[in-house]
């Protein structure tokens, strides 16, 4: 007596059943893929002044960046004019409607006199997908002089923290100036960053 094959009737059936999970699972992997369109975003005093600062100081840039449109903001990349700026980033998704707040540390041991730098942020941003946020300064490099009183009790100021929570919040005290309303991204038409 021969032996009989008892998996030839379930084999068209099994094969079957392959194609449909793997025509299934081809169906589901595809329809997953989901196109985010560009949107547009708005910063708060993107062109700034900033008072002079001594060599070796670090200046602390904080920028209001909001997503108007209505797509969700992804931020592919954050590049600088100079190594001597560093981001500080925690999110690279913005929803629409939402704001965060850039943080980005200026060391400017590296520079003496004027600097103008520029921060470029790329991502789905309308009309060319870059928001370019500008600011400037004074390097002025350490005087051998003996300090006066004001730099003594400003050190000691900051060494203290005493008053640091009656300045923080202050919207006078900025720390930088801007130069009209123009150049403000929430008030204008066109967008700075656009080369026209």
């Amino acid at each position: 007596m021969g032996k009989r094959n008892t998996l030839t009737p379930v084999l068209p059936a099994l094969r079957t059943a392959v194609a449909v999970v793997l025509a299934a699972a081809a169906l589901t992997l595809g329809s997953c893929r989901k196109n985010i369109g560009m949107t547009t975003v708005a910063v708060a005093d993107s062109v700034r002044h900033y008072y002079p600062i001594l060599a070796g100081d670090i200046l602390t840039l904080s920028y209001e960046l909001e997503n108007t449109g209505e797509q969700p903001l992804i931020i592919r990349d954050i590049q600088t004019s100079c190594g001597c700026i560093t981001p500080e980033l925690d999110s690279r998704m913005l929803l629409p409607g939402k704001k965060v707040r850039l943080l980005f540390k200026y060391e400017s041991a590296k520079n003496i006199g004027y600097v103008d730098h520029t921060i470029r942020i790329f991502g789905n941003i309308k009309p060319r997908g870059i928001c370019k946020l500008k600011f400037d300064t004074n390097v002025v490099p350490n005087a051998d002089y003996t300090r006066d009183y004001e730099e003594l009790y400003k050190e000691a100021v900051e060494r203290s923290n005493v008053i640091r929570g009656l300045v923080d919040g202050d919207e006078s005290e900025k720390g930088y100036w801007t130069d009209d309303i123009g150049h403000d991204s929430r008030h204008q038409k066109k967008y700075i960053w656009r080369d026209e």
